[in-house]
């Protein structure tokens, strides 16, 4: 019995560093809100404790299917959106370094 309860808790490891992994790479796609997460870790949740699955074989690599689920959740304006926003807020950075490297600051 103890061998089971060592097999169920090695399960549940890396079941919880999978969703780990998939909310921070969810979150770092462009458009994408705590709604967002929230209901894309609800969906796998849900999936898992439906079928009896563990994330890695339903959904795959956790990267993977944080961009395949922003894309299937945020709507494509928004995501676009974000992405402009991060280009311009890279550029300001870039800018602000060189004044700085320039000016010896």
């Amino acid at each position: 019995m103890a061998k089971k309860d060592r097999t169920d808790a090695s399960r549940e490891k890396d079941r919880e560093k999978w969703l780990a992994r998939f909310q921070v790479r969810l979150a770092m796609q462009p458009g994408v809100d705590r709604a967002v997460v929230l209901q894309a870790v609800k969906e796998v949740t849900t999936h898992c404790a439906d079928t009896g699955e563990d994330p890695r074989t339903a959904f795959g690599d956790p990267d993977a299917y944080a961009v395949q689920a922003a894309a299937r959740l945020v709507p494509a304006d928004r995501a676009a959106r974000a992405r402009q926003h991060g280009a311009v807020v890279d550029t300001l950075g870039s800018v602000l370094k060189r004044a700085r490297d320039v000016s010896g600051l």
